[in-house]
């Protein structure tokens, strides 16, 4: 589900920022760009002849950019280089390959106009009439906040595609979801999935409204998880109660039942009410007269088998599950 809606909402802003260019740039062209209507994307280029202009571009009082211009089709464009592309500013570079942002509409690109008006001593009409009203930018595309943002970007999107194809996979071969996979522990996962769904669709013991048991299991439904579980290798139960509180004011409470099975295999159910979580511990206590009922530190010992832990460490585990 997150995943699915991460990827919608990464489409979405896809249409008010550049994100499919700074992803896939595609080839830079002068006239596209100057008749384009997007205000700010990124391109790859092929520049030859960068002549620079004397000027740099400062972010924090240190040198980022070096204002080169180009001639094409008899007009010029302004390119602005990073420190290491350009060697600190070359007076010439021959030729160039490299990826930017096309920016127009920039305020940097107004003051860069002004100042080349009065040293050439000409109107800045005139200039801007010379020049295309765009800068084409090399840091602002290679800098390391854009590259973070790129990164994350192609991360996270091979990381939700892979958890959506991983969903789908389960939904057809459910036996190839983590909670069935669990329950190699306790048997053959296939069998005691199929065993399980046939006693929960004939005749369930007892039905909340996202736990089930059985004749032999326990199983959960829910937003917060999927867990078959059976009957005779659940060790502990015990309920717990959570204040909901907001601005100050006490809402509700809700319980959470805990289950501890053997293997270490721990199940949380939350956000239940009393009445459902009472009725699954007193039905789970009759079908398994093993099973410790509540929670105590010599319940946690007996399941946990730490006899041998020192008093104060006990003490300190008591005490931090209380605050918690």
């Amino acid at each position: 589900m997150l995943p699915a809606v991460y990827l919608c909402v990464l489409l979405f802003l896809s249409l008010i920022f550049p994100l499919g260019s700074l992803l896939f740039p595609s080839k830079f062209n002068e006239k596209t760009a100057s008749n384009s209507s997007v205000q700010n994307y990124y391109a790859r280029a092929n520049f030859k002849d960068l002549y620079f202009t004397g000027y740099t571009r400062k972010f924090m009082g240190q040198i980022d950019g070096y204002y080169y211009y180009t001639l094409n089709d008899d007009k010029c464009l302004i390119v602005l280089l990073s420190p290491n592309s350009c060697e600190m500013g070359l007076s010439h570079i021959e030729k160039i390959n490299t990826t930017g942002e096309v920016m127009k509409n920039s305020s940097t690109l107004d003051t860069l106009f002004t100042n080349l008006s009065r040293d050439l001593s000409w109107s800045e009409d005139g200039v801007k009439e010379t020049f295309y009203p765009f800068i084409f930018s090399e840091p602002d595309s290679t800098g390391i906040v854009t590259t973070l943002i790129r990164v994350f970007i192609i991360i996270s999107s091979l990381v939700s595609i892979g958890l959506i194809a991983y969903s789908m996979i389960c939904i057809a071969f459910p036996s190839m979801s983590f909670p069935i996979r669990r329950l190699l522990i306790f048997g053959k996962p296939n069998e005691i999935l199929e065993n399980a769904e046939e006693e929960l669709s004939t005749l369930p013991q007892l039905a909340t409204d996202d736990m089930f048991i059985t004749q032999h299991y326990f199983i959960e439904t829910s937003k917060y998880g999927v867990a078959i579980v059976p009957i005779d290798r659940i060790k502990w139960i015990y309920k717990y109660s959570t204040l909901h509180r907001f601005l100050g004011k006490h809402l509700k409470i809700s319980y959470t039942l805990y289950i501890t099975a053997d293997k270490s295999i721990n199940i949380r159910c939350p956000k239940n009410t009393i009445t459902d979580i009472d009725g699954i511990i007193d039905y789970l206590s009759e079908a398994n007269h093993d099973i410790l009922i509540g929670f105590s530190e010599k319940n946690r010992q007996l399941v946990e088998g730490e006899e041998d832990i020192p008093d104060f460490l006990i003490k300190l585990r008591k005490f931090l599950l209380t605050k918690v």
